[in-house]
């Protein structure tokens, strides 16, 4: 989000935010010390968002709310890869291995999985992490069981947060600060999850829980960035995260869940969060 412009707090906007929908300008108000502050969506249309504002301030943005033109909107999927295209690129990978393994099947899950699975007769035989993944050459594995989903589910839910909270960090920050979030915390994530000796995994909710705590974490050292997270969306993931390692989850039907996975992405997202919310020179507008 790019921060526009502060008001008082008092002051009326309702006609201004009016304008700036018709003319196809997304926006957000936050309240934040005793002002209204304004932040764009998109940065390149802060000059139009300007003129809307000087027509507002001079009581003529009237006419120029009804003059605004009558274009056709991009797609939903064009509006995502245009406000944040890595974050939207991330969510199209995921989708289509998701198709793909409802065709393909067992073979992308094997292409996909932390070490090389084989079946021998009707047994699972999981290679080495060491011997065969790193010394095999097929680094690629280290972060790719992130990428699978094994429900429409579990699919849509972790999505769901990866645009929320990655839309935010690619917008604010850029797509090279996303990047590196969500490969780190997709390698500590699932290495975490090899830990336990489990090789059949897969997932971004460890991503997501990076993603998250990285998010408030700046919103609560940096405010005047533009980041923003609810309170409670924050108590809800928590609570859900400690909720999943009771085990109660799966007796509900929800299935194994990979509770070292959450906590290894989490652990990443505090880290760096941390440090990147101590930095001014950290701070892009």
């Amino acid at each position: 989000m790019y921060k526009l412009l502060a008001l008082p707090e008092d002051l009326d906007t309702r006609s201004l935010r009016q304008a700036l929908w018709a003319h196809h300008i997304g926006h957000q108000f936050t309240h934040q010390d005793e002002q209204q502050i304004l932040w764009l969506a998109d940065p390149h249309q802060r000059e139009a968002a300007a003129r809307l504002i000087e027509l507002w301030h001079r009581g003529e943005l009237d006419r120029a709310t009804a003059a605004a033109p009558r274009r056709r909107l991009p797609s939903i999927t064009g509006q995502a890869f245009g406000q944040a295209p890595l974050a939207a690129g991330l969510i199209a990978c995921c989708v289509l291995i998701f198709l793909g393994m409802s065709v393909a099947g067992d073979a992308i899950v094997r292409a996909f999985t932390i070490v090389p699975l084989e079946v021998v007769g009707r047994r699972l035989s999981p290679g080495d992490l060491i011997g065969d993944t790193l010394a095999g050459g097929q680094v690629w594995r280290l972060f790719t069981p992130a990428f699978l989903h094994f429900s429409w589910m579990h699919l849509i839910f972790n999505m769901l947060w990866v645009w929320y909270f990655g839309r935010q960090i690619e917008a604010i920050q850029g797509r090279a600060r996303l990047a590196w979030l969500v490969a780190l915390s997709a390698l500590a994530s699932n290495l975490a999850q090899y830990a336990t000796g489990s090789v059949l995994f897969g997932g971004m909710s460890g991503v997501d829980y990076a993603l998250l705590v990285y998010v408030w974490l700046m919103s609560r050292r940096r405010p005047g960035m533009g980041f923003f997270v609810p309170q409670m969306l924050v108590v809800f993931m928590l609570g859900w995260m400690v909720f999943t390692m009771t085990g109660l989850a799966d007796a509900i039907g929800f299935g194994n869940v990979a509770n070292e996975a959450h906590l290894g992405g989490l652990l990443i997202g505090l880290i760096v969060g941390w440090l990147a919310s101590g930095k001014v020179q950290g701070e892009k507008r």
